[in-house]
């Protein structure tokens, strides 16, 4: 394919963007070459600059469960916009999408809204830790929870792609009360906790890891994270800004059967807006200002626009008993070609998949944490990025991110991506 005219955007937004981005990953730094620049995009399909059409499995990262320019999502913010853009003020609107997620989500009573899923993990963190009392937090190698100070200890995703896990700027003192566990080991947990006797407020986790590919939890390892926090009054944040009403209406949760205390929302909450949220039980989210001490606000939080194009998502998903159903055959059928291709091509791989959640992991071994997820052959991978490109499927620019199936992919999709994969993978 052509990429002449997204060559030259991304030229000129170097001189003026730090890396031409203004999200890391987006650089293709972990894949080498040179950026596509996006003009439009429509159900499962981007159109790029120089008029390529291309499959997309990243769907903005995940937010396009139902398919990019969704019309119920795009009138709703057309009308919205039409009454005034943002007000710093109450509106209505908020109140109706509150309800909606609490109706949705089991184990909430009230939702805070924030601008990204940054902001949410970033709140709730604080959060647990005006209510416990206690300044430690437990996250996992691996899991990304955005770019607040807390979480930037190997962070997964952009930051593995790049190499530096820990970022400069995180201060020594920030670091020391961010202890850091494996993935889906619960006894190296159990023993930071006995290590660090009442001193941790919370642990965080994705209770599906999406960014060193997709990574399922183990069989009881979350009811287990469930059971120490019980014990010793730790709160259990799930951090469901990528599976948050995309692997169940109720997110994770349902899906597992596990109470978290807090869960973080973004992505599907916002229709492809800039949308974060945490939840809670009454006990805990009125600990927040202005009802208690514990401080957090945003001028933009809560949005009309933000608000319109979440609502008429979530009533999209609420309102259709099948897409979950659809979306997790869809994604299975994919799997299954995929793997399928591979085999036959003698490329050593490993497939993960939870839901509408799937990665492609060269290495033959299982892929159950950080580390054995960086095992895997990175110069295979850049040559599979680029070699589906060509074909016009585009996955995303790293090989520590999951793909996102959408409900707007056909099976003739899937069947085009199969045979692509078919097709690079001879020469892999």
């Amino acid at each position: 394919m052509i990429y002449k005219r997204s060559s030259a955007l991304f030229a000129e937004a170097e001189k003026v963007i730090p890396g031409g981005v203004n999200s890391p990953v987006r650089a293709f730094k972990g894949v080498g070459g040179t950026p596509i620049f996006v003009k439009e995009a429509k159900g499962a399909y981007l159109y790029d600059e120089d008029d390529n059409r291309l499959i997309d499995y990243i769907n903005s990262w995940g937010p396009m469960i139902l398919g990019h320019a969704f019309e119920p999502v795009v009138n709703a913010v057309i009308e919205k916009a039409r009454k005034g853009t943002s007000f710093g003020m109450p509106t209505e609107i908020e109140t109706e999408i509150a309800e909606l997620a609490v109706a949705m989500v089991p184990n909430i009573d009230k939702i805070r809204f924030v601008n990204s899923g940054t902001e949410a993990c970033m709140s709730a963190v604080r959060l647990a830790r005006g209510f416990t009392g206690k300044d430690k937090i437990i996250k996992f190698a691996g899991c990304y929870h955005g770019h607040s100070d807390s979480f930037l200890i190997q962070a997964g995703s952009g930051a593995s792609t790049f190499g530096v896990p820990n970022s400069p700027g995180v201060t020594q003192g920030t670091a020391k009360d961010t202890l850091l566990a494996r993935y889906n080991d619960a006894e190296h947990v159990a023993a930071l906790i006995e290590a660090n006797k009442d001193e941790i407020a919370c642990i965080i986790i994705e209770p599906v890891a999406g960014n060193m590919g997709c990574v399922p939890p183990k069989e009881g390892f979350l009811q287990t994270l469930r059971d120490l926090c019980t014990s010793n009054d730790i709160l259990l944040i799930f951090d469901e800004v990528m599976t948050g009403f995309r692997l169940a209406k109720g997110g994770a949760q349902a899906r597992f059967g596990i109470a978290a205390d807090i869960v973080c929302f973004g992505k599907v909450i916002g229709g492809g807006l800039p949308v974060g949220a945490f939840a809670a039980r009454n006990e805990i989210m009125n600990h927040l200002a202005p009802l208690g001490p514990v401080y957090q606000a945003g001028t933009l939080s809560g949005n009309p626009l933000a608000m319109a194009a979440g609502l008429a998502m979530l009533t999209s998903l609420n309102n259709d008993d099948e897409v979950f159903n659809r979306l997790e055959e869809k994604t299975k059928y994919l799997h299954t070609g995929i793997a399928k291709v591979l085999t036959e091509n003698n490329v050593t791989h490993t497939i993960n998949r939870v839901g509408s959640m799937i990665s492609v992991h060269f290495d033959a071994a299982e892929v159950v944490d950080f580390e054995s997820a960086a095992k895997g052959n990175n110069d295979t991978f850049k040559a599979f990025f680029h070699g589906l490109l060509n074909e016009g499927i585009y996955i995303a620019p790293s090989a520590f991110e999951t793909w996102f199936i959408t409900d707007a992919l056909t099976y003739e999709d899937l069947d085009v991506t199969s045979k692509a994969v078919d097709k690079v993978s001879k020469s892999l």
